[in-house]
């Protein structure tokens, strides 16, 4: 085993370990926290498969945005409503049933297949500068067709956001008579 096989299983472990956490841990704030680890550690497996681009992206939009608005989300929402926000984990049995097949499969999958063994390591080389070049020429068409679509559903969400503000914000109707005021 060498250094590299240490570090991958190093990030194998740091980021099984950190979603058991997100899964079984019964406090949100834990679980989002532990998200963050899990990131972290996808993003060091797509270093060591040579896939920067990917790296980059996992912590630029997961870590950057999403887990961000997550924790502000819900230590924000945590002070306001100030109720203890637990998880609770139902149908245990179903699903350890489901993830004990599930592994047998894989490792099935895995006895069975023939695995190409590759015993001099590959010139590696960036992936960042070909992706560039082939959103601009080869793809440059559904990269922007795709741009379009979630430009579209991101409009459309306002929209929708916009139209139920408004319906809330419309006066009660009148239609029960106001009560009268009994004199002292």
């Amino acid at each position: 085993m060498n250094f590299y096989d240490t570090i991958f299983y190093f990030f194998a472990f740091v980021t099984l370990v950190s979603a058991a956490v997100v899964v079984f841990s019964r406090n949100i704030i834990y679980s989002a926290f532990s998200l963050l680890f899990t990131f972290f550690g996808v993003a060091g497996i797509y270093v060591l498969l040579n896939a920067d681009f990917l790296a980059v992206a996992q912590l630029l939009i997961y870590v950057g945005g999403i887990l961000v608005l997550l924790l502000f989300g819900v230590m924000l929402t945590n002070k306001v409503i100030n109720v203890e926000m637990k998880t609770g984990t139902l149908q245990t049995i179903p699903a350890s049933i489901i993830v004990a097949m599930t592994a047998g499969a894989l490792c099935g999958v895995f006895y069975v297949t023939d695995w190409k063994i590759v015993r001099s390591t590959p010139q590696l080389t960036t992936t960042t500068n070909s992706l560039g070049e082939m959103f601009m020429t080869t793809y440059a068409l559904p990269f922007e067709v795709a741009s379009v679509v979630l430009l579209v559903a991101l409009v459309g969400a306002a929209m929708i956001a916009r139209r139920d503000k408004s319906i809330q914000n419309l006066p009660p109707k009148a239609d029960a008579p106001m009560a009268q005021k009994s004199k002292i």
